[in-house]
């Protein structure tokens, strides 16, 4: 089959086209022909070599295609889950790190992780969907349990989650906020449905962002994918809570322990999304309530490594999708 083969670990240009075997039939597993593969952060840190995939490698967590009876499905990259719902088992893992991903003809996945693909959805649409939203959707509705009417501040706008998880708010009622570094992208994210939004750049964006959330006294809920738990927490109302499922910009945080208890502050962290989220995920898009992903832009395959350099360029609003077939 054709499929995007890491040789080596490094820059977008490791991303080359090539022929792999297509993956082996077994029992409890699916074949899925693939149509598109939607791109993820995590992509570009499996390139570079973070999560040391075995080598040859192909990459890709989101996908969507047909199974062998030709029924369109979308996939779950979350492996392995496991039965308890609180926290995945030991030997979880995500599709594309340890196991050949969706940059291909074909993908092999236990067949608990496939979704029929969402009425009115397109390819793109659909893979796009899956990674992003079942992670937004924990996130939100799982782990921080927001409601109805209260407010959630989302940090960077033009990330691959940002747009996804302001539209899961905007779908349960809640209402999203959120930060970026231009005016451009916080315009387009009020398009999608953020009520509205400060730059990051400013050096008060902090008392910016708190006198905008309703009352001026802050949020109910904090979205940080980035890692700045401090900041974050100064933008919470008292007994708010801050969910955390990335650190895109630091790896560690220090927080004093006294503002902390005394605010009564929940630290919440939180990753991917297990198949009991996928299901609640799908369930908001089957009543109507959570329409379709924003889609950047989609690239042929044999482009990965410009789709990847779209991806790190930061330009991106929405999801970047390949056309495989």
């Amino acid at each position: 089959m054709d499929a995007i083969v890491i040789e080596q670990f490094g820059d977008a240009e490791v991303l080359r086209p090539g022929r792999v075997p297509d993956p082996p039939s077994r029992s409890g597993w699916t074949t899925v022909r693939l149509h598109t593969a939607a791109l993820n952060w995590h992509d570009v840190l499996v390139r570079r070599g973070l999560y040391a995939s075995p080598l040859p490698h192909l990459p890709g967590a989101d996908g969507a295609g047909t199974t062998p009876d030709g029924e369109p499905v979308v996939i779950l990259p979350a492996l392995f889950w496991g039965a308890r719902e609180a926290a995945p088992a030991p030997g979880w893992e995500l599709l594309g790190d340890a196991r050949h991903g969706t940059y291909a003809q074909f993908v092999s996945v236990p067949d608990e992780c496939l979704a029929p693909r969402p009425a009115g959805f397109s390819w793109a649409e659909a893979a796009a969907l899956s990674l992003v939203g079942a992670t937004a959707f924990r996130a939100l509705v799982t782990r921080a349990e927001l409601a109805a009417g209260e407010s959630v501040l989302i940090l960077g706008a033009g990330g691959g989650l940002a747009p996804g998880a302001t539209a899961i708010a905007k779908a349960i009622g809640a209402l999203p906020f959120v930060t970026s570094s231009s005016d451009e992208k916080i315009a387009v994210a009020r398009t999608h449905g953020a009520v509205a939004g400060v730059r990051y750049t400013d050096e008060d964006w902090i008392d910016q962002a708190r006198a905008m959330s309703p009352g001026g006294d802050g949020y109910d809920v904090v979205l940080d994918s980035v890692g700045t738990w401090g900041e974050s927490l100064r933008a919470l109302r008292p007994g708010g809570r801050l969910v955390v499922l990335g650190a895109s910009q630091a790896e560690q945080a220090t927080l004093a322990a006294r503002p902390f208890y005394f605010g009564q502050y929940s630290l919440l962290g939180t990753t991917m999304g297990s198949p009991a989220d996928f299901r609640g995920l799908f369930r908001l898009v089957a009543e109507g309530r959570l329409g379709a992903p924003t889609i950047d832009s989609t690239f042929a395959l044999s482009d990965a490594a410009d789709a990847h350099r779209r991806l790190e360029s930061g330009r991106a609003y929405g999801k970047i999708v390949l056309l495989i077939a």
